[in-house]
């Protein structure tokens, strides 16, 4: 896994180099529409350019929360407009399957608004979240907000991450290791935050 990482940092770093901020927001707005692109290391490697001074870290942040922002409310439009068939006869070309919109409108149909927020930072709820949003019609006011706090909050845990280990470490491979570990340890808190957040939910409507 430290070996991929490496690998794709390393391809990724002249095309950071080259267009700065605004590739992370282009990216992550067509990666949220669904499309298989490396939004998140694309990101994770801005963050750490950014810790070694070579990209500005509030520019960073804000180009990256406004395209995943715009991206996700893009994808809500077009499953509110062309709806699931259509969705899936097309979006199989980029990897939109009917299992995977299946599984994802299930998590939906689960948790509500607290799927939004915290799509982010599950892989395949990230590419769909808008265009699920959008095709059960959920409320777009609620779905913007909980959109906007769910992207704030993603790129925050990451940015801020990446730029601490920029600044403190300076062999790639260290980098590598510790946002692996980083990783795992955020989704783990996630994953409980929004199990607990569920229950409390549940037990309220009791």
């Amino acid at each position: 896994m430290i070996a991929e990482i490496e690998h794709l940092l390393g391809n990724l770093e002249p095309f950071v180099h080259e267009y700065g901020a605004a590739a992370v927001m282009v990216i992550l707005t067509f990666e949220s529409l669904g499309l298989p692109l490396p939004g998140e290391s694309l990101l994770i490697l801005a963050s750490v350019l950014a810790g070694r001074r070579e990209l500005s870290l509030p520019l960073l942040m804000l180009a990256a929360w406004a395209g995943a922002v715009m991206g996700d409310n893009i994808g809500y439009l077009i499953g509110r407009r062309l709806g699931r068939i259509l969705i899936i006869r097309y979006g199989a070309k980029i990897g939109i399957t009917a299992d995977r919109l299946t599984q994802v409108e299930a998590v939906f149909g689960r948790y509500g608004s607290v799927t939004v927020a915290f799509a982010r930072f599950v892989n395949v709820l990230r590419q769909l979240n808008g265009v699920v949003a959008g095709m059960l019609k959920m409320d777009w006011r609620r779905f913007l907000f909980f959109n906007a706090l769910g992207g704030a909050l993603w790129v925050s845990a990451w940015t801020l991450t990446g730029f601490y280990l920029g600044a403190h470490v300076s062999d790639i491979k260290a980098v590598a290791h510790d946002l692996e570990r980083a990783g795992a340890i955020l989704g783990l808190g996630v994953l409980i935050a929004a199990l607990v957040f569920g229950f409390q939910r549940l037990r309220h409507r009791s």
